[in-house]
């Protein structure tokens, strides 16, 4: 990879400031649900922004935010649907736009302790079988633990379709000596077991941006000293710490008034600088964001 890949932003805070269905449980699938064409606007402001990639509205395509019996009858489609929005977006953007197939934590976001192999496992299987012929690599994102990268491996198996792994980081100040998951594994750890499995790309994401610079360095240089180097990136949300025990998306979050486009880039520069060569925007991160970072990176 040369140069630095831009992603897009954070989908359910840009779904609710552009007057999408939105409340809590369903988060950003309501307007899966109820009004995809906001979907399909909210990709369109990435492309236009200047994103190299956007990312399947998926993530909460899961029972904890449409509730089982709806996940049971509508998750297969309601996923097939959010690729192909994502598709057609990309296919009509003039460029060369790349689709990132959404592979969220299924049992629940931040938060290693849940997370039941057995239980997640025909949920990942649900999301595969509806973005395969959709999307051009596999983003697991905010993954907390390494078990959990390593199912979504194993659901994949080995179709072609690169694979991204990105991890969220503890940042509430409860691990301080080295970079680490939210589960408490170390940066480094995660980087070996990235490479057992044959991640093209390691990102950092959904945790404050202060906390991503150590781990960039972390994985550059796990990158450079394997036979085969993987890219290192961040998407970095606008949140405050996230509690150890947080239940995810149970009230909408405070988004820092200090994270402005300008204030993004500062880290985002710093990140560019420690050896990340894709850079995006998770929760609270807009198309003004992205903006910025494709006409200064």
């Amino acid at each position: 990879m040369t140069g630095i890949t831009i992603l897009d932003g954070g989908t359910g805070r840009e779904l609710k400031r552009i007057g999408a269905p939105f409340r809590q449980p369903e988060w950003s699938a309501l307007a899966l649900i109820e009004a995809p064409e906001y979907v399909t606007r909210v990709h369109e402001r990435y492309v236009d922004a200047g994103a190299d990639v956007i990312t399947t509205n998926t993530y909460a395509i899961v029972p904890f935010h449409i509730g089982e019996e709806r996940h049971a009858r509508d998750g297969a489609r309601l996923a097939r649907l959010a690729g192909q929005l994502a598709r057609d977006v990309a296919d009509r953007a003039g460029r060369s736009v790349v689709v990132a197939g959404s592979l969220p934590p299924v049992c629940g976001s931040y938060r290693a302790d849940l997370f039941d192999a057995a239980a997640a496992r025909p949920l990942v299987e649900l999301l595969v079988t509806a973005l395969r012929d959709h999307v051009d690599h596999w983003q697991g994102e905010t993954l907390s633990a390494i078990e959990e990268a390593r199912l979504l491996r194993e659901v994949i198996g080995q179709d072609g379709k690169p694979l991204w792994l990105s991890f969220t980081l503890s940042d509430d100040g409860t691990y301080d000596d080295v970079p680490r998951l939210r589960s408490g594994e170390t940066v480094a750890e995660a980087m070996i077991a990235a490479r057992e499995l044959g991640a093209s790309a390691v990102l950092f994401n959904c945790s404050q941006p202060e906390v991503m610079a150590d781990a960039v360095s972390v994985a550059v240089a796990a990158s450079r000293g394997g036979a085969v180097p993987f890219a290192v990136g961040v998407y970095a949300n606008a949140f405050p710490p996230m509690r150890k025990d947080a239940t995810a998306n149970e009230t909408v979050t405070e988004i820092r008034a200090d994270l402005d486009p300008p204030g993004y880039l500062n880290f985002a520069q710093t990140w560019v600088a420690r050896g990340a060569t894709i850079i995006g925007g998770c929760c609270g991160i807009g198309p003004e964001h992205i903006a910025v970072l494709r006409a200064s990176l």
